[in-house]
This record gives structure tokens, C-alpha cells and sequence, in this order.
């Protein structure tokens, strides 16, 4: 384990570090197997992230534990890696890495990177995306089917208002769709942009989609838009997901999409399939649009439906019980088991989509909320909101800037 491997990466030497360490335990997939991966698919990884500001998302024990996310670069690198400098909204900023040819893919993925996470902006220009994403975010239970068939109307969507949709496996339970975009407009134009997607393919599909933002008040597919909001990344093509199996965020030509099956584009298959088939996103760069249809057909639309507030804080539709807080997966389940335990009569009228389990960012990893809706369950018989079965705070300790202390 405490070997190293030199490889060599467009004309550089990168030194993998622990190149035996066991990334995915239960397929056997170590750390090398992960860069030749990456350098078997390196033109199409580049262009998901050539340019493009990442946050280092850092699996330094493997995909059972949870990663770290980083946005900083580190400070011991070498001086071919390139950098730019974030503004965040709370005041702070970040020196981030940024990727540009194939020797840095090689270098980040041996810091533990098995996906990537470029923002959607390129360093040149830090204020004006060129990429719209749309991520279709299901709701637990809906086949993949109606994924599909969401996708196929936001590619509708998209092209209606005249954008070229490029889609692609998430790798995990979604799907992606890009759209190239002029890089003339900032970031509150993109997600108005975004969320108008999300409201028009509502309009067109209100059995199969929601634009709802609240998870709560979701059914089917959530066509989730806020990815385009500024800090926000989602994982790049060809990224190897840290999920069962090892799937990838596989780009794909719109005839592949119904029959696709995301469970066989793995990072064992999908190099064979690259050499085969070549890169189906080849000429998306090639494809920027303009966002002034979406734009236009928002003010169209009018403004979005917000949920009702009471006294500085959102009213509740839905009748919601926290259960926990959790610093893993793993703790806030069975802090839901020993829920279920209590209130096995309610527990019973829970749906699937009932049970809201969520990851939120933290300070430098997620976290796990879990929720339970109430709505099947008759007023008399729902139980009171208790003590959280496990009460993490993922903020203790910090302080903010501006704050006393």
C-alpha cells in the first residue's frame, strides 16, 4: 500500500501514490485501476472539465466512507497545476484547481477524486456560464422508464427555445441533460433559465414530472434546476460514481437513450465502449445557444410559485417529522429503524416516497436529514415530533465571517 507508480500522462510523469489501495471493496477496484480508467477515456473526460474551476471531491478511504469535499488546491502541487481564485456569497474564496489536460486528470484522481466536479463556468470568465444542466432527480420508486420519458421532453424543451440537448447517464438513480450556452449572461439568468425548463416540461408532463421545490411536495421525476445556481457542480461526463457496481456518468447519442441500461455502463465496460463508439459529445462545444427563448418565455410564464411563510420561516404544507440528523448514511438509517420500532402502526402507511432522506453539505462533507411525511397517515394516529434519534450539528464550532467571537 505504501508503494507509488509513475505513469505517463500527455508527455508528464505523475506519480500514483498507493496504487494497490482498494477504492471500490466489493468489485476489488484499486486506485490504478481508477487513473487507467480515467486515461483510457481522457478526451472525453477533458471535456467535461478542460477549463473548468473543480471542487475535489476526495474518497481518501474508499467509496464506503464518506468523501471531503475540497474546495482550496493544495498547497503542496506541482507548478503545472492551474488554479483560479471563487468568490463565495458568504465572503470567502477558494483557490480552486483547474484541469486542463490529462496529466492533471491523471494528478486529481489520485487525490481520491472518483467523480469530478467542475463548476459550470470556464476560468477565463468566472461569472458567465456556458453550460445549462439539467439533472432529473426521481423520486424513490419511479421506473426508469419515466426517466426516460422526462428526458425526452426536456430535450423538447431545450430545442424548442433553441438549445442543443446533450444527455447523459447521472451514473447514480438520474439522468443529465446539458445544453452549451453563449457565455454572455451570469448565473441568475442561468437558473431562471434552468427553472424555467423545469416549469415548461411540468406544463407539457404534470403526470410524469415536477418542478416542486420542496422534496415534500414532489412526485415522479424532480427536474432539479437549482444546479445551476453559483457554487453548485454536478459530476462531469464519463465520471466513475460512487455507487454499487461503479457506474459512470456515461454521455450517450438521443437514439441510445430508451434502451439504455445505466447498471451496464460501469467503469469495466465503458472504456471498450469509448474505443468502440468514440465520444458522442464530441461536438458539443461546437453547439452553444442562446438563452434569450427561455428568458423570454419566463417573463411569459411569471414568476415562480413560492410556498407560503409565516414569521421568518417557511410554512409547512405537509405534515413532517424530523427523525434525524446524522453524520452518515449509515446512522440516520438506523436512527429511522429504531424510529420505525416505536410507531410500527404508522410506519406502515409509509409510502416509499414518504420517508425524505436527504444529503446536505457541510463544511467539508454531507451529512444525512431524514424526514418522514405524514399526509397517508390519519391526524389522530400521527406521533408528535420527538428528539431526533441522532442530533448532529455540522456546524459546531464554526464561526462566519463578521460573526462576534
Amino acid at each position: 500500500m505504501g508503494s507509488s507508480q509513475v505513469v505517463e500522462a500527455g508527455g508528464r510523469e505523475v506519480t500514483v501514490t498507493s496504487p494497490d489501495k482498494v477504492v471500490f471493496p466489493v468489485e476489488g477496484i484499486t486506485k490504478a485501476d481508477l487513473v487507467r480508467y480515467y486515461l483510457a477515456v481522457a478526451d472525453g473526460a477533458l471535456r467535461g472539465v478542460r477549463g473548468r474551476p473543480m471542487i475535489l471531491k476526495r474518497f481518501v478511504k474508499g467509496v464506503e466512507e464518506e468523501a471531503f469535499f475540497q474546495k482550496r488546491a493544495p498547497a503542496r502541487r506541482p507548478d503545472w497545476i492551474e488554479t483560479a481564485v471563487l468568490q463565495y456569497a458568504r465572503g470567502t474564496s477558494a483557490e480552486e484547481v483547474v484541469v486542463r489536460d490529462v496529466a492533471a486528470l491523471a494528478w486529481v484522481v489520485n487525490l481520491g477524486c472518483v467523480d469530478l466536479n467542475p463548476h459550470p463556468v470556464r476560468a477565463e470568465d468566472l461569472d458567465r456560464p456556458d453550460e445549462l444542466r439539467i439533472d432529473l432527480d426521481p423520486v424513490p420508486g419511479v421506473p426508469w422508464g419515466q426517466i426516460v420519458e422526462v428526458a425526452l421532453v426536456v430535450k423538447g424543451v431545450l430545442e424548442d427555445h433553441g438549445l442543443t440537448a446533450w444527455p447523459k447517464t447521472s451514473g447514480s438513480r438520474g439522468f443529465h441533460i446539458y445544453a452549451p450556452v453563449r457565455p454572455d449572461r451570469v448565473f441568475r439568468d442561468v437558473r431562471l433559465a434552468g427553472e424555467t425548463v423545469a416549469r415548461e416540461v411540468e406544463n407539457r408532463a404534470p403526470d410524469l414530472a415536477t418542478s416542486r421545490w420542496w422534496k415534500e411536495e414532489r412526485h415522479g421525476v424532480f427536474v432539479d434546476f437549482n444546479q445551476n445556481a453559483k457554487d453548485r457542480t454536478v459530476a462531469s461526463a464519463y465520471s466513475v460514481r460512487p455507487v454499487p457496481g461503479a457506474r459512470v456518468s456515461t454521455p450517450l447519442r438521443w437514439d441510445d437513450v430508451p434502451g439504455c441500461r445505466p447498471e451496464e455502463l460501469t467503469l469495466r465496460t465503458v472504456p471498450a465502449r469509448y474505443a468502440e463508439h468514440g465520444d458522442p459529445w464530441a461536438g458539443m462545444d461546437d453547439a452553444a445557444g442562446s438563452l434569450d427563448a427561455l428568458v423570454e418565455l419566463a417573463e411569459r410564464l411569471g414568476p415562480a410559485e413560492k410556498p407560503p411563510k409565516g414569521d421568518g420561516r417557511r410554512v409547512m404544507t405537509q405534515p413532517l417529522l424530523e427523525i434525524a440528523r446524522a453524520r452518515t448514511k449509515q446512522e440516520a438509517l438506523a436512527g429511522l429503524d429504531r424510529w420505525r420500532e416505536r410507531h410500527p402502526d404508522v410506519a406502515a402507511l409509509l409510502a416509499e416516497p414518504d420517508v425524505l432522506v436527504d444529503g446536505m453539505r457541510g463544511r467539508s462533507s454531507v451529512w444525512y436529514r431524514i424526514r418522514v411525511n405524514l399526509h397517508a397517515v390519519p391526524p389522530e394516529q400521527r406521533p408528535p415530533q420527538e428528539p431526533l434519534e441522532v442530533d448532529y450539528d455540522p456546524w459546531a464550532g464554526m464561526t462566519w465571517p463578521g460573526s462576534p467571537g
